[in-house]
């Protein structure tokens, strides 16, 4: 790869190095050059410009990131698309992310352009959650250096995620004479709630005395009942491998291949087998709801991942769980519940309330466009997309309107009775319908049907308010067009706006956190607002005969 300044004249075709800044217009970093580009720079009076051109051996960021990402992926996990040279892996189930550390590293030594950060090994992910990205640093990589890459990773999946499966527990608790039987009712609760939180139930529970015999009886009754896995709560904690609870394991016909573990609260915990149904003897502090070592094995255990004694040996590193007060705060389990990190939530807001005043009698949304509402095309090529959810702005002839849509299976639907006052009423109503989840919304308008599901996906893919890029605009050529993927932080602001105007106005007032996206088409620019612009639309899309 050549990097270096260049005259603009020379720069066709080349990678922009370092986003510029242009009156209203911002060209970011990694952006290609095109002659429309060029001809910007030279009337800005640029002189030089930095750039990076391939040469042929080298494989560009987003083609090598794709790459490498595809062969990680394994099971139960999806790739996005690659964007300036990063790509993710997302959790496609709810479970145990599992990771070979060892390729992982390896990977990560091969050369300093090529870099995989993963979320923890072992720790409980959601379906739809970011647990791996990928990213090349400069804007490409020598084909030798992928070579190696590929060579490291050779045909084992490195990233996939084991499924929590529905498992029948069984739950044995012992007790001393005098013991108060709503310590075991709250026993039992706090292990039926840490086992129903990932789709299991405690099916069988036994209360018998702290002693080896009533012990053995009670593991041969689990054992009658086909458990999946038998839990045993001691009365008093285990501190030998003599001690009741294991020799009871071990006099039932079982092993105990595990007693103790390098994490706390939790050291006292052994774990076993009766004719290859785990049990394992719960440590006193798993009578608390706070994470303990017990979850550890657990959580493996209900993915039917198998805990051996050197698994439980190596969990040391990050195994002090207790609360520090240097620390301030309690790590405690992620809720199953969570996405603490995962792909941007993006709604499509469908502006679908004008009166076609510029069309005479006709409601454009509603011409039949070759036996298709207008208004349908659209709304059809965003629920295509990676858009999670459609809410649609209605005014003129809304009952017609609806009617269209809800044959498209769209449910979400928000009158504005002041469409008649501007676009702004509209975009104010939507947008204030709108989740607060959301990482970001884009806005469709109704007239546009010429927008393709991959324009809406490139917008998408180029989102990330973290980097700078919370504000997607599609652009032809020099023209800027629509939709527009707005971060949720610019809300407000849309809201606050009035008249008979759209939110143009802020990309020049935020222009640093735009990102141009370019689209090989028009159709990110035409709009049907005159019966000439129409019959226009239907000569565009006259069907092949």
């Amino acid at each position: 790869m050549k990097f270096g300044p260049v005259s603009p004249l020379d720069a066709e075709g080349a990678i922009l190095a370092h986003s510029t800044h242009f009156s209203g217009r911002v060209l970011k970093k990694g952006h290609i050059l095109n002659k429309d580009d060029i001809k910007l720079f030279s009337e800005e009076g640029f002189e030089q410009i930095t750039v990076a051109r391939l040469d042929p051996s080298d494989i560009p960021e987003n083609k090598a990131a794709a790459i490498i990402t595809k062969i990680l992926t394994g099971q139960n996990t999806k790739m996005s698309g690659a964007f300036t040279g990063r790509c993710n892996i997302i959790s496609n189930a709810d479970g145990l992310l599992l990771l070979d550390e060892d390729k992982l590293n390896a990977i990560n030594l091969v050369h300093e352009s090529v870099t995989v950060a993963t979320a923890a090994p072992f720790e409980i992910v959601n379906k739809g959650q970011l647990i791996a990205t990928i990213k090349i640093i400069p804007f490409s990589i020598p084909k030798s250096i992928l070579d190696l890459v590929l060579k490291v990773i050779a045909d084992t999946f490195v990233i996939s995620i084991a499924c929590f499966t529905n498992k029948s527990i069984g739950l044995i608790m012992s007790r001393l004479p005098g013991m108060r039987e709503s310590i075991l009712d709250k026993t039992v609760d706090i292990a039926t709630k840490r086992i129903e939180e990932f789709n299991s139930k405690v099916t069988k529970e036994i209360r018998c005395s702290h002693a080896e015999s009533d012990v053995i009886l009670a593991i041969k009754s689990l054992q009658k009942s086909k458990c999946d896995i038998i839990l045993i709560f001691g009365a008093s904690a285990v501190v030998d491998r003599a001690d009741i609870l294991p020799a009871a394991v071990t006099s039932a016909g079982g092993t105990v291949d595990h007693f103790g573990m390098p994490v706390d609260p939790g050291n006292l915990l052994f774990i076993g087998k009766i004719k290859d149904v785990p049990v394992v003897g719960m440590p006193s502090c798993a009578r608390s709801p706070k994470l303990n070592g017990f979850d550890w094995i657990l959580w493996r255990l209900l993915c039917d991942i198998p805990v051996k004694s050197r698994d439980i040996m190596l969990m040391g590193a990050g195994g002090l769980l207790k609360e520090i007060s240097e620390r301030g705060q309690l790590r405690q389990v992620p809720s199953s519940k969570q996405n603490n990190a995962r792909e941007p939530l993006v709604i499509g807001l469908l502006l679908a309330a004008g009166s076609s005043k510029r069309m005479g009698k006709e409601n454009k949304l509603l011409a039949n466009i070759h036996g298709t509402k207008m208004v349908a095309h659209v709304a059809k090529k965003i629920k295509r997309s990676k858009v999670d959810d459609i809410i649609v702005v209605t005014g003129h002839e809304s009952e017609n309107v609806e009617l269209v849509l809800k044959k498209l299976g769209i449910k979400k639907f928000i009158h504005n009775p002041d469409h008649a006052k501007g676009l702004s009423t509209s975009l104010r109503t939507g947008l204030t319908a709108a989740p607060d989840d959301i990482d970001g919304v884009m806005i469709f308008l109704g007239d546009m049907p010429l927008i393709q599901t991959e324009h809406i996906n490139h917008l998408i893919q180029a989102f990330d308010p973290i980097e700078g890029r919370s504000i997607c605009v599609p652009i032809h050529g020099r023209k800027r067009g629509n939709p527009v993927l707005w971060s949720k932080k610019y809300i407000n602001k849309i809201i606050s706006i009035t008249g008979d105007i759209g939110a143009r106005h802020l990309l020049e007032k935020y222009n640093e956190q735009v990102i141009e996206v370019a689209i090989n088409s028009d159709g990110i620019l035409f709009d049907v607002d005159t019966p000439e612009s129409l019959k226009e639309l239907l000569r565009r899309t006259q069907p092949a005969e």
